[in-house]
């Protein structure tokens, strides 16, 4: 008789004669430099856009749901600040944006409804809509003919959903387009904005905002620690999608909020005048974007999120094996994260980075692209 987690040695077994193995690598961030096995590298693979992020904080620790004993003033003071940072009359802030995510999307998407998500949605936007009880559809990727189509359903109500700055291309959703085929369809936009928040838009409002849509986006749902690099994430709506949230989110009522001192640092950071940082973190993506199609690089990103396509998983975890040996570091992507086949290295512009640290990078992704024959 076979040992009963004999099955779970033969999925590990697949998992990395596909070259889909992943391990926890142990590191140490300090700014633009990632430190590992006691080798510094260049860091290309921070979400720290802005730069704020390499500040100690200590405080005081909570433990409670914030619907029994969890619920610190500094929540109010951060979701007032949010509900106007995104022109909403609410706010709601959950411990991690993916558990934001998992909040709203089934609490508004019931039974008779219908769900029309982008193909290319982050994980929490699809395990979310997975938790909801409506029907699901998916549009091709950005392609405002197909998502049309399937809105043309006799559904109760209908919801679109799209992330602002996709995570893993770097484009940005068609919200001028999409905004005007929701209001066509009389259709509630969700809008994942945790890329572009605090980083495009007019003093950082975000992609809505971008493409001069605010007003149209129902429900936005953020990040607090990317560009502001704190720690959590958020939905900001009007009064009554955050009171039904409250009422049954389930992400949101049966788990612990964040300590305090979290919502204090997101408020501090919200606070701060981050235009340097927006200013410094376009310019330093421009170069980065301009210096990878010059030494033959094909860059269809138009954000400050740069993926490098190699398709194939082991060229891929051979490309970033050959970064990191030359102290860069830019995590390899791969099913199921992108579709199999389209593997590809993630690269993430920060403000941390220099002119000279842009120059190296440039430098040693020329000789891998070389090597590998990806240019």
């Amino acid at each position: 008789m076979k040992p009963k987690t004999s099955f779970i040695k033969e999925k590990l077994k697949n998992i990395k004669e596909n070259n889909l193995y992943r391990t926890l690598v142990y590191n140490k961030v300090a700014g633009p430099y990632i430190t590992i096995n006691g080798r510094k590298h260049i860091n290309l693979s921070s979400n720290d856009y802005l730069g704020l992020g390499f500040k100690p904080v200590v405080s005081q620790i909570q433990s409670s749901s914030r619907l029994i004993a969890g619920n610190d003033i500094s929540f109010k003071k951060l979701e007032n600040v949010l509900a106007h940072h995104k022109s909403k009359e609410a706010a709601l802030v959950f411990p991690t944006g993916y558990m934001a995510n998992l909040g709203i999307i089934p609490a508004l998407a019931q039974k008779n409804d219908l769900i029309v998500s982008d193909e290319l949605n982050h994980a929490s936007i699809i395990d979310a809509c997975r938790l909801s009880p409506a029907k699901k559809t998916i549009y091709e990727h950005n392609n405002i003919t197909d998502l049309e189509k399937k809105l043309k359903n006799k559904a109760k109500h209908k919801f679109v959903i799209t992330e602002g700055i996709f995570s893993m291309n770097g484009d940005f959703a068609k919200l001028d387009d999409i905004a005007k085929i929701c209001r066509e369809n009389n259709a509630f936009l969700l809008l994942d904005d945790a890329h572009g928040d605090f980083v495009v838009g007019r003093d950082g409002k975000g992609s809505a905002d971008q493409f001069r849509v605010t007003k149209n986006v129902d429900v936005y749902i953020s990040s607090l620690s990317k560009a502001l690099g704190a720690f959590g994430g958020y939905i900001a709506a009007n009064k009554e999608i955050i009171e039904l949230a409250i009422n049954t989110s389930r992400s949101f009522i049966y788990t612990s909020a964040l300590p305090g001192f979290l919502a204090d640092l997101a408020l501090k950071r919200i606070q701060t005048n981050r235009e340097k940082n927006r200013l410094g973190l376009w310019e330093k993506t421009r170069l980065f974007t301009s210096g990878l199609k010059s030494i033959g690089y094909n860059i269809e990103s138009q954000s400050h999120i740069i993926p490098i396509i190699t398709k194939d998983e082991k060229k891929t975890l051979e490309f970033a094996k050959y970064l990191r040996e030359n102290r860069i570091f830019a995590h390899p992507i791969r099913y199921p994260t992108v579709s199999q086949g389209e593997a590809r290295i993630r690269i993430s512009i920060t403000d941390w980075l220099t002119k000279d640290m842009i120059l190296q990078s440039l430098d040693t992704l020329e000789k891998a692209g070389k090597k590998f024959q990806v240019i």
